[in-house]
């Protein structure tokens, strides 16, 4: 798996000051997105060791609340092993530090994979250039969705608990 940046301090990818890691890798490819350098799954830097230890060490500190992890996607079929194994490491090291992850798939699409047991939040859908609203939080179109997944993953109904869809929301 490749990356293009590990941001420190990040308030506009989640709740609190939060670690953010761009991955390269996307099969969606929507107009408008605002990360298309991040598309090819060749571009960037070699995720490895080093940048794995630079994660962990910002989540060392107290005032960070967790890893968001971005791009491109995640979920993009190239990254999920990599993703997967990161996620359970920071789990393990970090079991207080909530974990955020972005995808243009639908929640409904991926909700059986390992990596949604292991995650805090969801923010899912395609990127819609026609439903761009600057005002949204932590989404860039009106038709993603900001999930809770640990309520999501535990509800016997098919209703997806949404913490924040459509109207503006503060957080």
């Amino acid at each position: 798996m490749n990356y293009h940046n590990i941001t420190k301090d990040d308030m506009q990818n989640g709740d609190g000051l939060r670690v953010v890691l761009w991955v390269s890798g996307c099969s969606h490819c929507c107009p408008g997105c605002h990360n298309p350098e991040t598309w090819d799954a060749n571009s960037g830097i070699l995720f490895d060791e080093a940048a794995k230890a630079e994660i962990i060490d910002q989540l060392s500190q107290s005032y960070i609340s967790g890893l968001t992890i971005t791009g491109g996607d995640p979920l993009y079929e190239a990254n999920r092993y990599a993703i997967n194994e990161l996620i359970t490491d920071i789990k393990i090291k970090f079991p207080d530090k909530t974990i955020w992850l972005y995808t243009g798939f639908l929640y409904e699409q991926i909700f059986a994979d390992p990596i949604m047991k292991k995650i805090d939040i969801l923010v899912d859908g395609l990127f819609e250039e026609s439903k761009k609203d600057n005002q949204l939080h932590w989404r860039g179109s009106l038709n993603q969705r900001v999930i809770d997944v640990k309520k999501s993953l535990g509800q016997a109904s098919k209703e997806v608990p949404v913490l924040y869809k459509g109207a503006k929301s503060n957080p």
